[in-house]
């Protein structure tokens, strides 16, 4: 399911325009990358959490050949599945 999909399945489940929709959705993803770059956790219990990880440094090794190279530290957003979610994908 693309975000169009989305969009057009919520709102025939809620009787709410598309735009209205598109809406709504568009200002959801907004506030959770404002707020996870600004350093805060955006919970929506039992679905799904949103943050940011540090990932240390670490040598990695170029496949083609062989090469060590240097991967440097970097903060990657973090998105974990809550309870309620895993288990009904595991049904």
């Amino acid at each position: 399911m693309n975000k169009t999909e989305l969009i057009d399945a919520i709102a025939q489940r809620t009787n709410q325009s598309a735009s209205a929709v598109g809406e709504v959705l568009g200002a959801f993803e907004g506030i959770v990358t404002e707020s996870v770059a600004r350093g805060d956790k955006v919970q929506l219990p039992g679905f799904l959490t949103f943050d940011k990880s540090e990932r240390a440094a670490r040598i990695g090794r170029n496949p083609a050949t062989g090469a060590e190279l240097k991967i440097p530290a970097a903060t990657v957003p973090r998105v974990k599945a809550g309870k309620t979610f895993k288990d009904a994908v595991a049904k």
